[in-house]
């Protein structure tokens, strides 16, 4: 299966990435192909509205920044796996921008699944990533594969770790 992890953290080296790293190793065991995709290292500007995607673009974004290498990807993609740390109770604001603009696309005819994977420093943060998650894979019609958090000391914590690495692996 082809599953696509957007990553969410401007951090290189930060929690997020850790439990990506962690989930991608066991997919990959159990034969999956991953990309990652760096939202935060891209140029993705926001949605402008302007329904040029819906009207004369045919599904095509008037803006031509990096998205473009998005809308690839989930073209291909089979699984989607959103990944983000907290940020004032909800995704990053780049991850935002990112999801805001597949409307162009609408809904990838390959993308079946989907996950979720958040960090924080407190446990009591995710409602609203969760909530837009849910609204995500309803809208898609899409499998829900789980939903995996850490927070505080959890975090880069051998045993978050090997429990993505395992949750990959029953993928």
């Amino acid at each position: 299966m082809n599953i696509l992890i957007l990553n969410g953290s401007p951090r290189a080296n930060g929690n997020t990435v850790a439990m990506i790293d962690a989930f991608a190793n066991g997919a990959k065991a159990n034969g999956h192909q991953i990309k990652v995709f760096n939202v935060c290292q891209k140029k993705i500007s926001g949605c402008l509205g302007c329904e040029y995607c819906h009207t004369k673009g045919n599904g095509k974004c008037i803006q031509q920044d990096d998205m473009q290498e998005l809308y690839s990807l989930l073209t291909e993609a089979e699984m989607l796996v959103i990944a983000s740390p907290i940020y004032y109770f909800g995704l990053t604001g780049q991850l935002q921008c990112a999801i805001h603009r597949t409307y162009a696309v609408g809904i990838p005819s390959r993308l079946k699944k989907a996950a979720l994977i958040l960090s924080s420093g407190s446990d009591d943060v995710y409602e609203g990533a969760i909530y837009e998650y849910k609204q995500i894979v309803e809208y898609m019609k899409l499998e829900d594969l789980g939903i995996c958090t850490a927070h505080g000391c959890e975090n880069k914590s051998e045993k978050k770790l090997a429990e993505l690495r395992a949750w990959g692996q029953k993928i």
